[in-house]
């Protein structure tokens, strides 16, 4: 006689392989403040929905968590069932997409963050939480100050030793000089270097094929300094002097001086404008997990965009309207076929 199985959750198989691993910057995110694993965990969720919560619950952040990924790993449904269930669980609370910032080598992309939550949050939640995020992204892409780095003690210089009582000088020998030419010693860097000095010595570590010595950053500072003077920063000197590189560059230095001469920007009029409060860089956004829109959380309830949240009438109409048509092609060829059977 078979037994009926009354657990309130399926048991999420081990994984035979090991989990996938997102890109870097993408996958799994682990919200904080949540209750310790219990067995009663997603159980007012739906049979299928609690499975692929059990099994996403269990993987550890990087974890890839996209569509693909997830069919991929859990055979018992596929890329359809999975996608909704995905969006089953950010409606109830249990996850949010949100698509991050980022900045590499002067280059900007977007990556897409899945930040995932044992324990169910409300749309409040879940919005100061992702106000956090986006403001200590925004922290941690801000410069140091040039004063914050420690600088090195001064050298000790050992005591001289007691002088000893003076013998009696020996005649002099005269010994000829050698002929020893003159050694190029290099310029000491300064003490506190200049936007324009650090901006040529960052050129190595950005491209090896314009790396400059000490020297040469010193005789280079006055034409870069000049750029400085004519409103531009950093980013803007040290693109202008690392694009459109050719595949070699026999003399760094004679290369940064031409184009520093030949690109020098031209000076603008300085008008002087009304002081408007800068409207902050937004480096984490929402996004809806059903079609990827992104935007604010309060315009992203439950995770969802308006037009996923609520479906549009017209495509209601046109759905409802072509199963009519379906019908009466259906009805009007039993017909035929009705009249080609009579004698």
């Amino acid at each position: 006689m078979a037994t009926e199985h009354f657990s309130p959750a399926l048991c999420t198989p081990a994984a035979s392989r090991p989990y996938a691993k997102a890109g870097p910057g993408y996958g799994k995110r682990t919200a904080p403040d949540q209750h310790p694993p219990r067995t009663d965990d997603f159980m007012l969720l739906p049979e299928r929905e609690r499975y692929i919560a059990g099994y996403v619950d269990h993987l550890p952040d990087g974890a890839a968590m996209d569509i693909k990924s997830l069919a991929k790993s859990i055979p018992l449904y596929g890329q359809m069932a999975v996608g909704s269930a995905l969006r089953a669980l950010a409606v109830a609370g249990h996850l949010r997409h949100a698509r991050c910032r980022v900045e590499e080598r002067g280059q900007v992309r977007w990556v897409t963050r899945t930040f995932w939550s044992r324990t169910a949050r409300d749309n409040e939640w879940w919005g100061a939480f992702l106000d956090s995020e986006n403001d200590r992204a925004a922290q941690d892409a801000t410069p140091p100050r040039a004063g914050a780095e420690s600088r090195a003690p001064a050298p000790v210089t050992p005591a001289e030793p007691a002088a000893q009582p003076a013998a009696q000088p020996a005649a002099p020998v005269p010994v000829p000089a050698p002929l020893v030419p003159r050694q190029r010693t290099p310029e000491p860097t300064p003490a506190h270097p200049s936007p324009a000095f650090l901006a040529l010595a960052h050129l190595g570590r950005i491209e090896p094929r314009l790396a400059l010595s000490a020297a040469d950053c010193t005789v280079l500072e006055p034409l870069a300094a000049q750029w400085f003077t004519r409103g531009v920063d950093t980013d803007y000197l040290t693109h202008a002097l690392t694009s459109g590189l050719p595949a070699r560059v026999d003399s760094p230095i004679g290369f940064v001086r031409r184009r520093l001469t030949d690109k020098i920007p031209p000076h603008l009029p300085v008008t002087p404008t009304p002081a408007t409060p800068r409207t902050p860089t937004l480096r984490l956004m929402a996004e809806c997990t059903e079609c990827g829109t992104p935007g604010h959380p309060e315009a992203l309830p439950d995770g969802l965009c308006r037009p996923c949240r609520t479906p549009d009438p017209d495509t209601t109409d046109k759905q409802a309207a072509g199963a009519h048509a379906e019908e009466d092609v259906h009805g009007l060829v039993a017909e035929l076929r009705g009249m080609l059977k009579r004698p």
